[in-house]
């Protein structure tokens, strides 16, 4: 690492310690690569994991030993450190405020926590491979697919010298075609005649475009008939792909808008066609690439991601987690296997639907209109934090990621996430607070009796988040459901799909658990990149409080394949949004909307005519500006 971010990671370390510990010195446990889980954890004999040094952490505590007081610091020494499954951080691992847990890389080294395995042994792959396209023979190289336990695993991402391979597909072919019609009785699609094989189909799987979102579904069939295809899909994501009215797949059918809903096709052999493409054959456990130019395989660092999750943190109401800090760790390669499984048909934000469908009577309890209904998951993350108090994430870096980089799940409060860089992320950067699950419905208010459910008090600040969303184009920068007193400020949030930081859940005016929070002086740009109905800042629902203020977005990207192509915003209240005061926000247009908002939002001197001070004081302050030019 760079010396800048090294000494103001020690400046930020000391200043930590400092304040919890003020009159105690702190134990160490080492780890390294290279130690041992049988030797004391010290400076010159580590132990070789971190379920081992929590493991002799949470023994010190147990047995009440006095080295304890000032705090335990578990250093990690440079290098990786392989998982064969997520850490799990429990409740007998927690800290007090006198004696925290602090778990960081030693000065001037990189500890990165990877979820991934290697690819070894390439080889220049024959000419006359079956299915695959004559313009990739000569040009591929092959290997064995890694294994675990001496089975191949399932994965969705590799990564050739830290640059993230892209599976084989038509993404980058050229324009996207566009569906021709569909027939949902039947759950068939109409499509142009793809030119390759659709009986080579495997694991093939058909990407839409549908408004703010993308659906991943796997191929069951594609016929030939009449000049077009019909392609059918596997269960259970055809029956919600066909029955959920939103986002729905689109038809232009007076050809006034920009389309029909465009598609790709991924995870073929047929496709692969390109450099950096590459594709595994299940069948035959081997793994395909075709190099880019520079990268020699016999030398080169291939990483398949394994894990969907790197660390849990996980307590419970009663009893949560308390007092644990991550300061300059590297959290790198998870995957996501639910699309490969089930197929991935979202509602908004990458939550995954379980069920969905039109009701025939509309209206509910809570919204006479409402003609829906719908129940979702979210995605994994390569960070999951449940019940839990006072976890900061300091100087942390989350990338080549495939779903969620960090999500504090339920019940966590005052936590901190300060100076930590988001880059390669498949889904969203940050997430945190209700959304629904298998068991409530996604529209109705959520106010739990028991407040400890709730997320709150949680700072985001001083975070580049970059380049994520580049695989579920739906996903965003930073997602808040149900919560409060949420502190979203100074956080430079570009090159996303979808919208950069959004806040609130559930399309309602009722008032629920969210209140109080704000979105303050971030820096946003260059996103929409491929979806519409979007907003640099985006809010849904009541939240008596909140306040957006002092904001700087711009370059609101032309999205190719927007079916309303003027429907975007630099700041958007969509449905439900109420008692939402949106003050000195400087955009490069006076573009903004209200979507059926709730009574009592403020608009106040918002758009391009706000000061430069205020424009020019958005984003990373002074102190964490080399986020922007430090590597990985």
């Amino acid at each position: 690492m760079k010396k800048s971010l090294t000494k103001i990671f020690i400046r930020v370390l000391v200043a930590v310690l400092l304040i919890l510990t003020p009159q105690m010195s702190a134990i160490d446990i080492w780890v390294s690569p290279a130690g041992s889980d049988s030797g004391p954890g010290t400076e010159e004999q580590p132990v070789l994991t971190v379920d081992a040094a929590l493991r002799r952490a949470r023994e010190l505590r147990r047995l009440k030993d006095p080295r304890v007081n000032g705090g335990i610091r578990i250093i990690l020494k440079e290098g990786t450190y392989p998982l064969y499954e997520p850490i799990l951080i429990r409740p007998e691992d927690s800290g007090t405020e006198s004696s925290p847990t602090l778990i960081m890389t030693e000065p001037e080294g990189q500890a990165v926590i990877s979820g991934g395995v290697h690819v070894r042994n390439w080889k220049r792959a024959g000419r006359n491979l079956k299915g695959f396209p004559e313009v990739s023979r000569g040009n591929l190289w092959v290997a064995d697919a890694p294994s675990i336990g001496g089975r191949p695993f399932e994965f969705r991402q590799i990564w050739i010298n830290g640059s993230k391979g892209q599976r084989a597909g038509t993404l980058g072919d050229g324009a996207l075609p566009r569906i021709l019609g569909l027939d949902r009785e039947r759950e068939e699609f109409f499509i142009p005649v793809p030119d390759f094989d659709p009986r080579e189909n495997g694991g093939l799987e058909f990407v839409i475009h549908q408004w703010w979102a993308i659906a991943i579904l796997r191929v069951k069939e594609i016929i030939r008939e009449d000049g077009m295809a019909r392609i059918t899909f596997h269960q259970p994501e055809s029956k919600i792909e066909f029955e959920h009215p939103w986002p729905a797949p689109f038809i232009d059918k007076g050809d006034t808008l920009n389309g029909n809903s465009a598609f790709y096709f991924v995870n073929a052999p047929g496709l692969l066609n390109r450099p950096g493409e590459w594709f595994m054959d299940p069948e035959k456990d081997k793994v395909y690439y075709w190099p880019r130019e520079g990268e020699k395989l016999n030398e080169a660092e291939v990483i398949a991601s394994r894990l969907e999750q790197l660390i849990i943190i996980s307590g419970a109401p009663d009893n949560p987690v308390r007092h644990i800090s991550f300061s300059g760790l590297d959290f790198q390669h998870t995957t996501w296997i639910r699309p490969a499984r089930l197929g991935h048909v979202p509602i908004q934000a990458g939550m995954s639907l379980l069920d969905a469908y039109k009701l025939k009577t509309p209206g509910t309890e809570d919204k006479a209109g409402l003609e829906n209904q719908a129940w979702i998951e979210r995605q994994t993350a390569a960070v999951e934090v449940q019940n839990a108090e006072n976890i900061i994430f300091s100087r942390c870096n989350f990338t080549r990621l495939a779903a969620t980089g960090l999500d504090f799940f339920e019940g966590v409060n005052h936590c901190n996430v300060t100076g930590c860089r988001f880059r390669d992320i498949g889904g969203t950067a940050i997430q945190a607070g209700f959304f629904g699950n298998s068991a409530t419905e996604i529209h109705l208010p959520y106010d739990p009796e028991d407040e400890r459910e709730v997320c709150h008090h949680i700072r985001i600040s001083n975070n580049l988040i970059t380049d994520c969303t580049n695989e579920d184009w739906g996903c965003v920068g930073i997602s808040i459901g149900y919560a409060h007193h949420i502190q979203i400020e100074y956080n430079e949030v570009s090159h996303l799909n979808y919208s950069g930081i959004c806040v609130g859940w559930g399309w309602t005016s009722t008032l629920s658990c969210m209140r109080n929070n704000l979105v303050h002086a971030n820096h946003i740009h260059h996103f929409a990149r491929n979806m519409y109905d979007v907003g640099g800042i985006y809010t849904l629902s009541a939240q008596p409080g909140t306040v957006i203020s002092h904001n700087s977005i711009h370059h609101l990207e032309k999205a190719p394949y927007a079916h309303l192509p003027e429907h975007y915003q630099y700041i958007y209240l969509d449905e439900g949004s109420s008692y939402i005061r949106v003050l000195n926000n400087w955009t490069e247009k006076d573009k903004f909307f209200s979507n059926t908002p709730g009574p009592g939002n403020i608009w106040k001197n918002n758009g391009p005519q706000v000061s430069e001070e205020i424009r020019e004081a958005a984003g990373l302050q002074p102190e964490f500006r080399d986020l922007l030019t430090e590597p990985d």
